[in-house]
């Protein structure tokens, strides 16, 4: 896989103590990404966790599920990279600058994590008619992959008028890292790209708390869901365990 970066511009991920990494095992599973294979996963769980500690985790390549950290070790395969922005130095493009523009009406509130009965019902249109998936429940994403004990996590939800549109729901750290858990929007309002909008918001809330890391998860070489990612530039992949400038 070639991925088009300025292999001059690089940073080490950090060393990770030898006592975190022995907490490390792996789980195998189905490919949650729809590929006919097994996945691997290395993981661990946690009740606490300090900022730094998870700053480290997230500059190697893992994600948050609930309270268990989590990358990928799949043998015969590589595709799951992780990307990030730094959003001081990120630039939107013209489409990008359009769609910011055209939901100039859309107001953001920041909210405790909560399961009420509009946040599962927009959840569950959401999983029903984005992935046809009538097994994922609504209430299982937020009791099993979205609350945690070992990091901040809080909702962004995007507001037309009346109308919620949209749920982000995010892990911070003041003046270290955002981590994007996972992002939910109404089918209906796909003309407006909230996926787009929702990483403008998450740069414009980075800048103004002095965040100099965005953390997108992961970008999958030709899954088309996650393509949208690979539009903001600069961003940084994390290759053979150093973040490469792509730009």
């Amino acid at each position: 896989m070639h991925h088009a970066a300025d292999s001059t511009l690089i940073t080490r991920a950090p060393q990770l103590s030898t006592s975190l990494q022995q907490q490390f095992g792996c789980a195998s599973s189905m490919c949650p990404y729809g590929l006919d294979q097994q996945a691997v996963y290395h993981q661990a769980s946690f009740t606490r966790m300090a900022n730094k500690t998870m700053g480290d985790l997230l500059a190697n390549g893992y994600r948050r599920n609930g309270n268990h950290m989590y990358t990928m070790h799949c043998p015969d395969c590589a595709l799951c990279v992780s990307i990030r922005l730094d959003p001081l130095t990120f630039a939107p493009n013209r489409n990008q600058r359009r769609i910011w523009r055209k939901n100039k009406d859309i107001v953001v509130q920041q909210a405790p994590l909560a399961m009420s009965h509009r946040s599962l019902g927009l959840l569950d249109k959401f999983l029903r008619i984005r992935f046809n998936n009538a097994r994922n429940q609504a209430q299982s994403y937020y009791s099993h992959f979205f609350i945690t004990t070992i990091s901040t996590c809080f909702e962004l939800r995007y507001w037309a008028g009346s109308d919620l549109i949209g749920i982000a729901i995010v892990d911070a750290a003041p003046n270290c890292w955002l981590n994007a858990v996972y992002f939910y929007f109404d089918p209906d309002q796909s003309r407006r790209s909230p996926g787009t909008l929702n990483i403008l918001n998450l740069v414009s809330f980075c800048r103004k708390h002095r965040i100099p890391h965005l953390y997108l998860g992961y970008w999958i070489d030709g899954l088309s869901e996650m393509a949208y990612k690979k539009a903001f530039k600069p961003h940084e992949l994390l290759l053979d365990g150093t973040w490469r400038l792509c730009t």
